[in-house]
């Protein structure tokens, strides 16, 4: 399927591949949340994206993780899954049914709630036990249809996981969640993609590679990227709304 592209759009997506990969390690979430919505103006269909997404996911986040499993909180991570788990599984199925339109003004909706949190700096603040249990499946849930949901969950594992095993305790989350999504689109045969998913991989890599050596400077620097993102994103969702909405 890749190689149907033309040599442009095979060009943009090596470089949006770049670019999740490094904002994957980076920041240890956000490769499909800040990814996605550049590949839909690509190619709009995110079935086809999502499974190629997860591939790489899957791959990068084990590598991360093989030297680093002690640093994760598996405690707090398995009381999480007990409310994110469900969730996602729902969320999976409302990316099976629903129709390609409504899904890309739904993933363009999401990602433009961010973009304009991130722009002015707002951030989401769990400070007690429901609230939590509320953005936990919520969070899910997107990341069922889309890989979406990590802000909203990072909003809740903040408060609950010392800093310095959020990034590979987030990794593992992701790891189980994409494990369920990919055997649900198995089940349902769904295209996995998996020869455009090995093809992408080295490019992937690159900016994987990267966002491992920047994640310290990242941190510094969080609200700073956060705003930049943010202003890039909210453009981007605004074209692709857009070209959903005159299609």
């Amino acid at each position: 399927m890749l190689l149907e592209f033309s040599n442009l759009q095979i060009f943009l997506i090596c470089l949006i591949y770049i670019w999740s990969g490094f904002v994957r390690s980076g920041l240890g979430f956000g490769g499909a949340a800040l990814g996605l919505p550049l590949m839909l103006l690509v190619y709009d269909q995110p079935v086809f994206w999502l499974p190629v997404i997860g591939t790489h996911l899957l791959f990068f986040s084990a590598l991360t993780l093989s030297s680093r499993l002690k640093s994760i909180s598996w405690h707090y991570l398995l009381r999480s899954m007990i409310i994110i788990v469900p969730a996602t599984i729902a969320g999976v199925f409302g990316l099976i049914s629903l129709p390609n339109k409504i899904m890309v003004i739904f993933i363009y909706g999401v990602t433009l709630f961010y973009a304009v949190m991130w722009l002015f700096s707002v951030t989401i603040h769990s400070s007690n036990r429901w609230l939590d249990r509320f953005l936990l499946a919520m969070g899910g849930y997107i990341a069922g249809t889309s890989l979406s949901g990590a802000p909203l969950i990072v909003a809740v594992y903040m408060r609950n996981i010392k800093a310095q095993h959020l990034r590979n305790s987030l990794l593992m989350l992701w790891f189980v969640l994409v494990t369920i999504k990919m055997l649900t689109f198995s089940a349902f045969n769904v295209d996995l993609q998996f020869d455009s998913a090995v093809m992408l991989l080295p490019v992937a890599a690159i900016g994987h590679v990267v966002g491992l050596k920047m994640h310290d400077l990242i941190l510094e620097k969080d609200q700073a990227f956060k705003r930049i993102i943010g202003a890039a994103l909210l453009l981007v969702c605004l074209l692709g709304l857009w070209k959903v909405f005159n299609s």
